[in-house]
């Protein structure tokens, strides 16, 4: 049971229709191909999950103490905070903040290049893994490793490269966990390999030092994703199934029926159950340490995350996460019909055994069941090896997605399928090789139908990482794969509104609120849009269900509060304010809006109270310094407002509003000097503002000098002939200018 395997070319091998190179070769061709299939997705921009993970993430600004990485979330939130999605990535984001450095801002073309870089990489060294796991594990007399099923592995390898399934992962930068954690994955599982490269030593020993270090490699895979803890599981199997050669069925036979009982000692002296001890206290450790770093348990999903963790009972529910396992599997099949989300009424429910797509869920089953089955049965020890590996790779990379775990907060992610795809890609490898040697007259058809495969996933691939460009191009695409998805349609509808396009966005969003009654963040972005078109009721009633379907919601409550005080309702407006800092209480936008509401009471006092509030919180908000300077000149404290507008410019010194503000109350305090610095130095930055050359032509015309006051009358009536004022001054100004040239001699 334990012997050491005999290793020869496996046999299939030479059928297979593809030339034999050399190790080098074969890995740039992989890494070429890989790079030739994603290449067109090197200058996107940043798309869907990007803006948070990215571009509103603080810990990637280098301003941001480097520290943070290791006690906040992937998103940038505390990992304590019950907000938290409690993804600790933090390999991954110092690679985000190194992207960052390197570029000197959020430019995205470097953050895409790398992601493809990663890929070719990662294709380039699945040679190996596929050599190990189809062919055995075999060095020559120099410790080098020897591959014995090249065009196998090759193969393999080459359907790992350009399965479209990987786009989310290589076009979305995001999907950088995925890659990095598939990178340390595989150096995990290639220096446990080393451990067992025995040059002169004696057979029966192994490197403890290669198993350690092989767990470090697996800690720094779940330090880029959680997933990276897996590997230990692919070792285990590779240990036991190759090293060991132990004939799983043979042994699962001698333990049920009691006959030839287990040979412990043989056992023991392969080292399987030190290096399994190992493993486990390795793995044990690092969830014991992943569990203390996540602080406040779980994340806490909802059911529009993932609908069949919610079902009414059991039955449904394991019914309804074999149905997400088959469409998984189909996307391996058939990566045609791809998503960025699932989501939202995507995949409806499963909820009576006399549904059409329980056929599925048992197709599903009786191919693994018939592939299992060929695994443990089989006569030949080379199938049985490699489909039993492959079952392990496509299988448990994929087990922290599964739900049996815990509830995951997606229905269906293609991201997920990066590693399990090696699972599938050296299963179909195996498949065409076993074919072109059993049917060899069919050939020719069989190798066409291989290249064809080839060609249809690159172009897939091409498209699909196209799409991924843009988040205009990636949000349509989904409307014909997802039609019944909420979220789509709130995506495509947002995209529309940050465009400009608000009549059209106005359709999705209430598409989405029709497939999704209780969708809040559409409402709440349908009720902005239209607030601004003055459509104020409808507005307010859409705002007030979403504030009644979700009570902390505090950005609805703030939008109320803005619409209500535009129909008047002061006190409920007020009220609104207040609400949206009881579940925000660090909201300076709503203290701003309060502040505006007070103004408009002629509260004086507690608009400034609210603004200096605003400011507090975020020191460069521009408008609420900018509204105390002019509220305090417009009540005569001008003295104040001097204070207030120095004080707003030391934090703001390019903010040309203040500048004008400030530039105002200087003229009125005779400061004409100082003002005229403020007033053209902002229009150095904004020389198209009307009102800033209209008020300084008054600055001019109060301090005596005509000719500039008629020249920046000028100017500003040639910018906005309206301008209310501007064309009385400008005539009293000519009148003026006439008199003084009668009376001059």
């Amino acid at each position: 049971m334990t012997k050491e395997p005999v290793h020869h070319e496996v046999h299939w091998d030479p059928h297979v229709p593809l030339p034999k190179l050399a190790p080098v070769h074969a890995k740039v061709t992989v890494a070429l191909v890989a790079l030739l299939c994603f290449i067109n997705s090197y200058d996107g921009e940043f798309v869907f999950d990007d803006s948070e993970a990215i571009v509103n993430n603080k810990d990637l600004k280098p301003t941001t103490p480097l520290n943070n990485i290791w006690s906040n979330d992937f998103w940038g939130s505390n990992l304590s905070s019950n907000s938290s999605h409690k993804s600790y990535r933090p390999l991954t984001v110092l690679t985000f903040r190194l992207n960052y450095l390197l570029a000197g801002g959020l430019h995205p073309v470097g953050f895409h290049v790398l992601n493809i870089i990663l890929h070719a990489v990662i294709s380039a060294l699945m040679i190996d893994v596929f050599a190990i796991l189809i062919g055995g594990l075999a060095y020559d007399e120099k410790g080098r490793m020897l591959n014995h099923a090249p065009k196998t592995s090759l193969l393999a390898a080459l359907f790992f490269a350009v399965h479209p399934v990987h786009t989310e992962s290589v076009a979305g930068i995001v999907g950088r966990a995925d890659l990095l954690c598939a990178l340390f994955f595989q150096l995990s599982f290639l220096t446990y390999c080393k451990a067992f490269n025995r040059g002169s030593d004696r057979d029966d020993r192994f490197s403890v030092q290669w198993v350690v270090v092989s767990l470090l490699l697996c800690a720094a895979a779940m330090l880029c994703k959680e997933q990276g803890i897996t590997v230990l599981g692919v070792n285990a199997a590779f240990d036991v199934l190759l090293i060991c050669n132990v004939n799983v069925y043979e042994l699962s036979q001698r333990l049920v029926l009691r006959k030839n009982p287990l040979n412990v000692s043989e056992i023991w002296r392969t080292g399987l159950l030190t290096r399994l001890a190992l493993m486990g206290l390795g793995g044990l450790s690092m969830l014991y340490a992943r569990w203390r770093i996540m602080g406040t348990g779980p994340p806490a999903f909802t059911e529009v995350d993932n609908p069949a963790s919610f079902a009414e009972n059991v039955f449904l529910r394991i019914v309804n996460y074999n149905y997400y396992y088959s469409l998984n599997a189909w996307l391996l099949l058939c990566p045609w019909w791809l998503c960025f989300d699932w989501s939202m009424g995507c995949v409806p429910l499963i909820k009576s055994a006399t549904d059409w797509r329980m056929v599925w869920l048992l197709l599903l089953w009786c191919i693994l069941i018939g592939l299992i089955s060929q695994a443990l049965c089989s006569q030949d020890s080379q199938r049985r090896r490699t489909l039993t590996l492959g079952l392990v790779l496509l299988v448990v990379p994929f087990l922290p997605a599964c739900n049996i775990f815990f509830r995951v907060g997606f229905v269906i992610a293609e991201r997920v399928l990066y590693l399990s795809s090696a699972g599938y890609c050296l299963l179909l490898a195996y498949a065409l090789g076993h074919c072109c040697c059993r049917w060899s007259k069919y050939r020719k058809l069989l190798c066409t139908s291989m290249l064809a495969l080839l060609c249809v996933y690159v172009a897939r691939c091409a498209l699909r990482s196209h799409q991924w460009r843009s988040e205009q191009s990636l949000f349509t695409s989904a409307l014909s794969v997802c039609p019944l998805n909420a979220k789509v349609h709130y995506n495509v509808g947002k995209n529309l509104a940050d465009r400009g396009n608000t009549t059209a966005a106005i359709g999705y969003y209430r598409e989405a609120v029709r497939l999704h009654p209780t969708y809040v963040h559409a409402m709440n972005n349908l009720g902005n849009i239209l607030k601004e078109r003055n459509e104020l009721i409808t507005a307010e009633q859409l705002l007030s269900k979403a504030v009644s379907i979700q009570p902390d919601f505090a950005a609805a409550w703030m939008n109320l509060g803005i619409v209500q005080n535009s129909l008047q309702k002061f006190e409920e407006a007020e009220q609104s304010y207040w609400n949206a800092i009881r579940f925000r209480k660090k909201y300076p936008d709503c203290y701003y809006n309060l502040g505006r509401l007070y103004a408009d009471q002629n509260r004086h006092v507690d608009a400034l109270n609210a603004w200096r509030n605003a400011t507090m919180l975020k020191p460069e908000h521009s408008l609420a310094w900018n509204n105390m300077v002019i509220l305090l000149d417009n009540t005569g404290n001008l003295g104040q407002a001097e204070l207030i507008g120095r004080e707003a410019l030391r934090l703001l010194p390019n903010d040309h509003t203040i500048m004008f503000s400030l530039a105002n109350v200087l003229g009125k305090l005779q400061k004409y000097k100082e003002s005229e610095g403020f007033f053209l130095h902002a229009l150095r930055i904004n020389p198209n503002a009307a009102s800033c050359h209209g008020n300084l032509a008054v600055l001019y015309h109060r301090w005596g000098k005509l000719e500039l006051a008629k020249k920046h009358y000028e100017l500003s009536l040639k910018l906005d002939p309206e301008a209310p004022g501007t064309r009385d001054n400008y005539n009293m100004l000519r009148r003026k200018l006439d008199q003084l040239k009668r009376h001059t001699p």
